[in-house]
């Protein structure tokens, strides 16, 4: 029997690395395109990243916390809003991608399908993808919906990068808990960067720590 990876809490950024990250994300940060189809895609002439999230775990808000831009991102009351892939550049280095939230119970099958299709094609066809940041809402954990999303970055090869969201919102003991819900639920899955990134966009927690991961990328 394997033993778990332990998957801990991402550590402190030496004061280089937060510098290497601050100044990444001080450069311009702009929307270029929502796409609905591969032949839609900008050339893939930078390195890039994207976010992936259920409905309303707050990806619209990190986006905007990591660039510093208040509405960059398009936050939304209304679940399943973004159903496009949205390019962001950030500087001229680095695509930022917003990938359409899920499980949205009241989407039509037909978009959710062709949702799924568009992801599908794009996380396997895409090489300049370096790594997916996967956001888990910290009250809630893992749940069953965001299971389909781990497989097909797993199925895809993609590193993947587990980032819990609104961390403020809950206690100590309460993140103890779902921390080892996480780590149970990651151990599964192959793709699975051996490190969880704890943020929160409304108090600025975690977001020096994330920009310098990503400007490390290569």
């Amino acid at each position: 029997m394997s033993t778990p990876l332990p998957f801990p809490l991402a550590e402190q950024p030496d004061p280089a690395e937060v510098e290497k990250g601050r100044k990444l994300f001080a450069g311009q940060s702009e929307f270029v395109k929502g796409v609905v189809a591969m032949s839609g895609l900008p050339p893939a002439d930078r390195l890039e990243i994207c976010f992936a999230g259920r409905s309303n775990v707050g990806k619209s808000s990190l986006i905007n916390a990591l660039t510093g831009m208040k509405a960059l991102a398009r936050a939304s009351n209304t679940p399943g809003r973004t159903q496009e892939i949205n390019y962001f550049t950030q500087g001229p280095e680095l695509y930022l991608v917003d990938l359409p939230g899920y499980g949205y119970a009241n989407a039509p099958l037909d978009k959710v399908q062709k949702w799924q299709r568009l992801l599908k094609q794009y996380l396997s066809g895409r090489p300049t993808l370096r790594r997916a940041f996967v956001l888990i809402d910290s009250r809630h954990g893992v749940k069953e919906v965001d299971q389909e999303i781990l497989k097909l970055l797993d199925s895809s090869a993609v590193t993947f990068q587990c980032v819990l969201t609104k961390s403020d919102k809950i206690s100590a003991a309460e993140r103890e808990k779902v921390l080892g819900q996480v780590r149970g639920a990651l151990s599964r899955h192959p793709a699975a960067y051996p490190e969880i990134v704890l943020t929160s966009s409304e108090k600025g927690d975690g977001i020096a720590t994330l920009r310098a991961i990503i400007a490390g990328l290569e």
